[in-house]
């Protein structure tokens, strides 16, 4: 079972759209974020215990496209609000903190989570005899491991921001981190809409 610990930790702890946020809003000095990571966590519980009960059934190759492209537009939205936020020499980061909704919807909306989810579920657990009740005690400790990954993040934020005391700088942090997050986005969206688009033939190819 210490292999199913394994391959959730090596994928949930990796860089990725909502540990860049975590990273970001450590390094803007903003003091709510276990909100958010309640919401990243209950997010993969509910990710887990729907692809267990469900399995390979509905998450097919539609379902796929269709979460890349609300996430790629979840984390446009993002991008928007860290690139026009501001931060103010006597509070550190001025922006809106990140919720408990923030977090449940992007790791919703992240096809990252069902990766994770989509092997562990299916093949992992049965492999491993976890069945019936068990399910739901492992997508537990699944969901805080996955608790721990944007903390972790957040926490190595705020160590590298505590050492950058200029506005100025905080606020070209932000604007980078926008950017990246533009690209994240369109990179993870593109994709899935130009085969939307191929497989209702309205772009030949």
């Amino acid at each position: 079972m210490i292999d199913i610990i394994l391959y959730a930790f090596g994928v949930m702890y990796t860089p990725g759209p909502v540990n860049a946020i975590c990273l970001n809003s450590g390094v803007q000095r903003q003091k709510a974020i276990v909100g958010f990571c309640l919401g990243v966590s209950a997010a993969m519980f509910t990710i887990f215990c729907i692809v267990s009960l469900v399995g390979e059934r509905i998450v097919n190759q539609t379902l796929l496209q269709w979460t890349a492209i609300l996430g790629g537009a979840y984390i446009l939205w993002l991008a928007y609000k860290v690139f026009f936020s501001t931060v103010s020499s006597e509070m550190g980061a001025n922006q809106q903190s990140l919720s408990t909704r923030d977090g449940f919807m992007l790791q919703m909306l992240n096809p990252k989570g069902l990766t994770v989810a989509l092997p562990i579920a299916t093949a992992q657990f049965p492999s491993a005899g976890i069945t019936g009740g068990y399910i739901f005690v492992w997508c537990t400790i699944l969901a805080i491991l996955a608790f721990g990954a944007p903390l972790v993040y957040f926490v190595i934020g705020r160590l590298v921001g505590r050492n950058i005391s200029q506005t100025g700088v905080l606020n070209l942090v932000n604007k980078l981190m926008a950017l990246l997050l533009l690209f994240v986005g369109l990179n993870m969206a593109i994709r899935p809409v130009l085969e939307l688009i191929r497989s209702c033939g309205l772009i030949m190819g």
